[in-house]
């Protein structure tokens, strides 16, 4: 059966933490100076999952041809390590094109894991959820990470995005490949109605997370409190997640037969494509916006990503594979404007044999998102007095590398 050749799971990842993260930056004038709250150099710090850790950095655009036509980063993507061999979290995929990296002289540090819930969850893989679970032999959360590093740096802004994995984000997607795959044109089996995927959705459950994810935001401010800063001192800037396919009418690739998938990665039937955009997204982005509000912190802000990457989209009208638009490669010229900006949909067989690719990786920001994304948290940022807004595209080319954002 198709069903046979696809994934039982879009994969996430898991952590083992490095605990080196609190030591204090000592002056070695007298009198010795520690970097802390309000003194030293700004920075960034973000948390969350995949849609801010970083994950499918490493590839800018997608080619079915050859896949060093979109390999920005190369095999090293995500060693994320002081010596950059390594993950200090295997498969948190922290990639080196991720939104903390705002320079202008602004440090930045990444604390966020792809799979990551609003809490800690020690499977298969370790996952690091936004609270202070620490089992004493270097596991611990990411609120109790932030806390720790917060005390010894000067942490203005906290980046968080959380939600979608509490939503089980990948199960969803999941099914909807699936019931793309096993059902015929003539009598389309959607995934907007599948138990499996429905209970996520139900009043109750949207009210859980999204208590959930007010939880999360005051662990975060726990943790700053913790660490010395009153709420004046920071900013919790919280993004909501992109739209990562298009409406129905808006892919390039029929419904009939298997191209959508075998080609473009995006196995979706319009029916369920414009569910995604018109129910599920608005519905997770909802509960985020609302924990906010919940969570009562006086100093929170949002970044909304909800339409940051439209014309940029998995499969979109707009823009192709590198093959179906005759670039080179992703340092062509116009790549960035021609080339997609969220991941291909890789199952089992698509991904793991002879291939760089990984799994979880799939449906996600890439690295021309990550940097346009970057852009927007750089000018949410504001030069050290933060500021929310809605992100959108701004125009075509690249300025100073990144694409060209607006917060507006």
């Amino acid at each position: 059966m198709l069903t046979s050749r696809i994934t039982t799971a879009l994969a996430a990842c898991a952590a083992t933490l490095t605990t080196a993260l609190g030591a204090a930056l000592v002056a070695p004038a007298a009198p010795a100076h520690a970097d802390g709250p309000g003194a030293g150099s700004p920075w960034v710090v973000t948390l969350g999952d995949s849609y801010i850790s970083g994950e499918a950095g490493r590839w800018a655009g997608s080619s079915n041809a050859s896949s060093s036509r979109a390999d920005a980063l190369g095999p090293t993507a995500y060693y994320d390590n002081p010596s950059g061999t390594a993950e200090q979290i295997p498969r948190c995929h922290r990639s080196r094109s991720a939104e903390a990296y705002v320079g202008g002289g602004v440090s930045g540090v990444n604390l966020a894991c792809s799979g990551a819930t609003t809490a800690t969850s020690n499977g298969t893989y370790f996952k690091p959820g936004i609270d202070f679970y620490d089992d004493g032999a270097g596991h611990r959360g990411q609120a109790a990470m932030l806390q720790s590093f917060a005390a010894a740096h000067n942490v203005g802004m906290v980046v968080v995005s959380i939600g979608g994995n509490d939503f089980h984000f990948a199960d969803i997607v999941q099914s909807c490949v699936t019931d793309f795959l096993a059902s015929p044109t003539w009598w389309k089996d959607y995934c907007r109605d599948d138990s499996s995927v429905t209970k996520n959705f139900t009043a109750a459950n949207v009210a859980a997370v999204r208590a959930r994810i007010a939880g999360a935001f005051r662990n975060v401010q726990t943790a700053m409190r913790s660490a010395g800063y009153a709420d004046s001192q920071w900013t919790l800037l919280v993004q909501t997640y992109p739209s990562p396919i298009p409406r129905g009418s808006g892919f390039r690739y029929s419904e009939s037969g298997y191209t959508r998938q075998s080609t473009g990665g995006c196995g979706f039937w319009n029916g369920d494509a414009d569910w995604a955009n018109d129910t599920a997204l608005p519905t997770i982005n909802g509960a985020v916006t609302g924990a906010v509000a919940d969570s009562g912190l006086p100093n929170a802000t949002v970044l909304d990503l909800a339409t940051a990457f439209n014309g940029r989209r998995l499969c979109e009208n707009t823009v192709g594979l590198y093959e179906e638009k005759g670039i080179a490669g992703w340092t062509s010229p116009g790549a960035v404007d021609q080339t997609e900006w969220v991941n291909q949909i890789r199952t089992v067989s698509t991904c793991c044999s002879n291939s760089p690719y990984y799994i979880q990786e799939s449906l996600h920001p890439n690295y021309w998102a990550q940097l346009a994304t970057r852009s927007c948290v750089r000018q949410a940022w504001n030069g050290g007095a933060p500021r929310g807004g809605r992100c959108t595209i701004a125009g075509t080319g690249l300025v100073n590398g990144e694409p060209r954002m607006s917060l507006g």
